[in-house]
């Protein structure tokens, strides 16, 4: 069988690809335009793997590209040929680039391979360097064991995926060029979670502004004022409580194993400044609606969830939850009077000088989430060999949002994502550790 010329990982040749990996990963964080990752750094590493195996150096069956939108961010693609015409499966998503860290919060160097019993510590260690390590690994492994498949193994190397203020660098400019086709014939797993199981849901993200205008004044005279940090804090209450009314969880969450229900909350505040003695005149909220899915309770007959939550219906609901807020905005602005306050001079109302307090609400672009196609046989293979390996399957979804796989899959790709290593916390910070046992 395969699995038996293949075998399993190779954790010294793994952890010694990885410790280079990380090495690197101070020069790939993504944050333009302070930080811009040079994916080259990374690209040299897996072509220094896999070359000896390629059809290039003539000394295995590997078909190695190296595809280049932007000078030092590179992207690889890697073909193990299958003697089925047509028959494919591929690997993507094993992104070059990393979130940034920052030495001072971390109890340990970041940006260099560290080693505790099991435990992998540093900078990308699954997000998504351990990834890159892991599939490096895999198709270096059919180059030299040259096992006959049925299917084409392809290997997707991506540069770009932690932030998307720049383009045409990564997996969207490889789709454009058409480099990514014939994928589409097969199942495409998308190598980019954690804990082993198949996560076969994410959410979308409705950016919001509120922004409450008041009356300033000194804080000793506070009945002479309108506060607009009550009056925000106010209404967010009082929009949440009619947007978890409206909109009701849609029965297919649970079947998608949503780990946290879909959520409209704030998480950003900003005043203009001024002294601790002063009520300002104004303030803004900012926050998002997370999981589009929770929203999705108009399912038309006969379409699949995992289509639905990728058609133009889904965007038409997403404008519907912007108007509902919209809606909930206008009603506390004409019925001011009868929003809950927090005391005898907390109000946003002077009569005696004809003010009222306002609220407006505005929103940035949107982000419709992804639901992975469950009668699919790309899922059904995945879930039966985590089964196999792992010893059971447990099926996840987040409400994170990962729009290079809604792309993907509005492009005709059958995506189905995965990944591996057990994630651990040390501290406050995430990604700093991960098991080697769980690759």
């Amino acid at each position: 069988m395969v699995k038996d010329i293949l075998g399993d990982l190779d954790s010294d040749s793994f952890v010694k690809l990885l410790s280079k990996l990380i090495d690197e990963s101070k020069y790939v964080q993504n944050n333009p335009p302070d930080l811009i990752p040079e994916e080259d750094r990374i690209v040299k590493h897996v072509l220094d793997s896999l070359l000896p195996y390629s059809t290039q150096t003539g000394g295995g069956p590997l078909i190695v590209k190296h595809t280049t939108y932007f000078p030092g961010r590179g992207n690889v693609i890697v073909e193990y040929p299958g003697t089925v015409p047509g028959k494919i499966l591929s690997f993507v998503g094993m992104h070059m680039d990393v979130v940034t860290a920052n030495p001072n919060d971390w109890d340990f160097d970041p940006f260099t391979l560290s080693i505790d019993g099991d435990k992998l510590r540093g900078r990308g260690t699954t997000d998504c360097l351990g990834h890159v390590a892991l599939i490096t690994e895999l198709m270096k492994k059919l180059g030299e064991t040259k096992p006959k498949l049925k299917s084409t193994v392809v290997a997707v190397f991506i540069a770009n995926e932690e932030n998307s203020a720049i383009s045409g660098v990564g997996v969207d400019a490889m789709v454009k060029d058409g480099l990514l086709n014939k994928l589409k014939d097969g199942p495409l797993f998308w190598i980019d979670t954690a804990d082993k199981q198949p996560c076969i849901g994410t959410g979308g993200i409705i950016p919001w502004k509120l922004r409450a205008t008041g009356k300033l004044f000194h804080s000793g005279l506070a009945h002479k004022a309108i506060n607009p940090l009550e009056l925000a804090m106010d209404a967010v209450k009082e929009i949440q409580l009619r947007f978890y009314r409206d909109f009701p969880p849609h029965p297919k969450e649970q079947i998608y194993g949503f780990a946290t229900p879909s959520t409209m909350k704030p998480t950003q505040w900003h005043y203009p400044g001024g002294g601790i003695n002063q009520i300002p005149a104004e303030c803004t909220i900012s926050g998002d609606v997370n999981s589009i899915l929770r929203v999705s309770n108009l399912l038309p007959t006969g379409l699949k969830f995992n289509q639905f939550v990728g058609s133009q219906l889904l965007e038409l609901l997403v404008i519907d939850v912007m108007k509902k807020l919209q809606e909930y905005v206008d009603d506390i602005n004409n019925n001011i009077e009868r929003l809950e306050s927090r005391g005898p001079v907390s109000k946003y109302v002077l009569p005696d000088e004809d003010l009222r307090g306002s609220l407006t609400i505005s929103f940035d672009e949107a982000m419709p989430g992804v639901a992975c196609d469950l009668e699919s046989r790309g899922f059904h293979v995945l879930s039966k060999a985590t089964k196999e390996v792992v010893g059971h399957v447990k099926p996840y979804a987040i409400t994170g949002s990962l729009p290079l796989i809604r792309d993907l899959q509005d492009e005709g790709f059958d995506v189905q994502t995965s990944g591996y290593g057990a994630e651990t916390f040390n501290g406050s910070v995430p990604c700093q550790e991960r098991i080697l046992s769980a690759f």
